[in-house]
């Protein structure tokens, strides 16, 4: 009889120990999933910074007033893409678009 209180006692112990490593294993899968659901926005975010009609503009305007050449005709595909994927609601691609064709213009 003396050994039943001390199994109950180990068995407590033990099921107190996996309660713990559940506690933690949960509030690991929780911050990751914030944190992949928070990315994505922020991605978009940011690759989407630049994309707005004025700087749409700004870069046509310094596109307009380079020599003709391969940096042209690239910056004006760029641009172009950059406004299909404006009107589209694609904000990441339109800034990825725009940023492409802002580095064309500076003539690498």
């Amino acid at each position: 009889m003396s050994q039943i209180p001390a199994m109950s006692l180990a068995l407590a112990q033990e099921q107190e120990k996996e309660g713990n490593v559940m506690t933690k294993l949960l509030g690991v899968v929780a911050i990751a999933a914030v944190a992949f659901a928070v990315t994505p926005a922020q991605a978009a975010k940011h690759a989407a910074g630049g994309c707005s009609s004025a700087n749409l503009e700004k870069t046509e305007t310094a596109i307009e007033n380079m020599a003709d050449g391969d940096g042209k005709f690239v910056a004006q595909k760029e641009i172009a893409a950059a406004q299909d994927s404006l009107l589209n609601g694609k904000m990441g691609a339109c800034g990825a678009h725009l940023k492409k064709a802002m580095h064309a213009t500076m003539g690498k």
